[in-house]
């Protein structure tokens, strides 16, 4: 059982819900010495077992025993793929509002679905949206991923409901025409009432940690901010019996305007009721420097604070989630690149090693 207890800040989003005849809204890596030790182990059990092999030529060897993985990532029970393209589940749209400012380049939209608990997602997960129609071969259109935007228990807090941030997609082709995103322009439109066909939910990469413990570092571009919402709903907003979290979640968001950040008031409600437990960083690129003069990326950010986060991503316990364009894990690399190498560590190795400890987790597109 789970219960939504802290009061949520105005926005236009939860004044739309509170408007709605739907049920109310909330109220509301291993280090480094410890894989050099490991690494010793396993060479001295390596040297022991050749000795042993050398002076007992005849005896047989034991067929290794290979040791399951226990996953350090909230996956017990964890459904996915119940609804497929040839028998989606059809839901219907409860919210559909704009979340961006007149100012901000391009429309970012929240919406609401209606599931009746059929669509058992978790934090982390996404599902797949088919837009109505056909495309130009007159076959329905494929289907398009987006990552959930809500808590397991939903904006409603009763587990009937899921929700997406959708950026419109609108561009000029080579050839000056405008072209359309088919499924995001058709989720942008969404009136309250319209049908809308669901696949999934899909994906483990981006679960929560068990760990309540854990340092959760979450790296957000636009509406890549969407698990994010979901995990500090969870954590913030929500009361579990099995999950109190008690360790540090610190979200980076960068956007290219003030008129972009999403979210922002939900956030900012959050790190008041977080207190130690949250810090909160934004990077305005077009609006924001640092102290030479340099546009205020996500990487840009990250580096004011690249001692500490460096110090952060020895610890075991610390998770580093990313989700948003694709461009954004290099300019995170640069930074990593010289901090490792300060410990004679080199970045690209030790990367792979958080990422086989479940620690570094990508979702970009």
């Amino acid at each position: 059982m789970a219960a939504l207890t802290a009061a949520l800040p105005s926005s236009p989003a939860t004044a739309k819900l509170a408007a709605s005849p739907s049920p109310s809204p909330a109220s509301h890596f291993l280090s480094f010495p410890s894989r050099l030790r490991n690494a010793s182990r396993v060479a001295v059990r390596t040297a022991q077992v050749s000795t042993a092999e050398t002076a007992e030529p005849a005896a047989a060897a034991a067929a290794p025993v290979k040791e399951k993985k226990i996953s350090k990532k909230q996956d017990e029970g964890v459904v996915t793929n119940k609804y497929r393209p040839k028998e989606p589940y059809v839901g219907r749209c409860l919210l559909n509002t704009r979340i961006t400012g007149d100012n901000a380049p391009g429309e970012t939209w929240h919406m609401v679905f209606s599931t009746e608990g059929e669509i058992p997602y978790r934090e982390g997960q996404s599902i797949g949206v088919i837009a109505d129609g056909e495309d130009k071969n007159g076959k329905p259109h494929k289907l398009r991923l987006y990552s959930i935007a809500s808590s397991a228990l939903g904006d409603f807090g009763d587990s009937k409901t899921v929700s997406l941030c959708v950026k419109r997609l609108v561009y000029t082709n080579d050839a000056g025409e405008v072209v359309k995103g088919v499924c995001s322009n058709f989720l942008c439109d969404l009136k309250p009432g319209a049908e809308v066909k669901i696949t999934g939910p899909v994906g483990k990469e981006m679960l929560m940690p068990k760990d309540p413990n854990a340092t959760i570092i979450m790296l957000g571009t636009g509406t890549g901010i969407a698990p994010f919402r979901s995990f500090l709903w969870k954590i913030f907003f929500e009361e579990h019996e099995d999950y109190k979290f008690n360790g540090l979640a610190w979200l980076f968001l960068g956007v290219p305007t003030s008129d972009t950040l999403l979210y922002k008031e939900e956030f900012e409600h959050m790190a008041k009721i977080g207190g130690d437990n949250f810090r909160l960083d934004f990077a305005v690129s077009r609006e924001q420097t640092n102290a030479a003069g340099e546009k205020m990326y996500i990487q840009t950010r990250m580096a004011e604070y690249k001692e500490e986060l460096w110090e952060l991503l020895k610890k075991d316990n610390t998770y580093v989630y990313m989700c948003g364009l694709k461009g954004m894990e290099k300019g995170i690399d640069d930074i990593m690149v010289d901090l490792a190498a300060k410990d004679g560590i080199v970045w690209s190795d030790y990367k792979k090693q958080l990422k086989k400890a479940e620690q570094w987790n990508v979702e970009v597109y």
